[in-house]
């Protein structure tokens, strides 16, 4: 299948959790980390997020570095990444920070059974791909992503989302920073939620590097059966 390459990457707490059990976002890592993950925003072709997190957090998604934008500027890129949120349902607030933040290409990603008045107050912000019956097939959204020309896809959570990509086959990468706290709470979201792999499903990691920043450690990952 043609896809663009994805690659997750996510902070946690040292017992993985994203946030709290009232889904509150805490800050797992400092600013080297922030540092690193505006390159890769600025990197990326297109960073996806699920609803969850933009009902949560709110995040523009956008570069923060001045440098890092004019240099996207200077390659003929828009200051930003194109930003897509992942939202079966159309929930996504007409307010939300992705709206009102820099410039570029905004996308949602509804299923065909959202409501079609939501649909259409979305479509004059973003552009609206409609893809599943009740919940967005992430196999076809990410075939389309490719034919739009989207080749490098940075995918920033949450958990739900997280584990849609994986157990769809459809991530090559993983990079978790690891944070020097536990959050704790069988209802706090996890790097990975969902339904769960069943043992015969459970997809293998390659560990590719580790490095020690600030107080916590980066793992990268490469996904076994992917090419790198």
């Amino acid at each position: 299948m043609d896809k663009p390459f994805v690659f997750i990457n996510s902070a946690m707490s040292a017992d993985g959790k994203l946030s709290t059990k009232e889904r509150k976002q805490v800050r797992i890592s400092g600013k080297l980390d922030f540092e690193r993950v505006d390159e890769l925003r600025a990197q990326a072709d297109a960073v996806m997020v699920g609803i969850g997190t933009v009902l949560s957090d709110d995040p523009s998604l956008t570069v923060k570095s001045p440098e890092r934008k004019a240099a996207r500027k200077a390659a003929g890129k828009n200051e930003n990444p194109v930003r897509i949120i992942v939202d079966s349902s159309a929930r996504t607030p007409l307010d939300a920070d992705i709206f009102k933040k820099g410039d570029g290409l905004r996308i949602i990603a509804v299923s065909t059974s959202a409501p079609a008045e939501k649909i259409e107050k979305l479509e004059e912000k973003a552009l609206v791909i409609k893809t599943g019956t009740f919940k967005v097939d992430l196999t076809e959204l990410a075939a389309k992503l490719k034919e739009m020309g989207i080749n490098t896809l940075m995918v920033e959570g949450g958990a739900t989302l997280n584990w849609g990509m994986l157990s769809a086959g459809l991530v090559d990468e993983v990079y978790t920073f690891v944070g020097n706290l536990i959050i704790g709470g069988k209802t706090a979201p996890t790097f990975t939620d969902g339904e769960g792999f069943s043992e015969a499903e459970i997809p293998e990691l390659e560990l590719l590097s580790t490095e020690k920043i600030e107080k916590g450690i980066l793992l990268s990952w490469k996904v076994k059966g992917k090419e790198k």
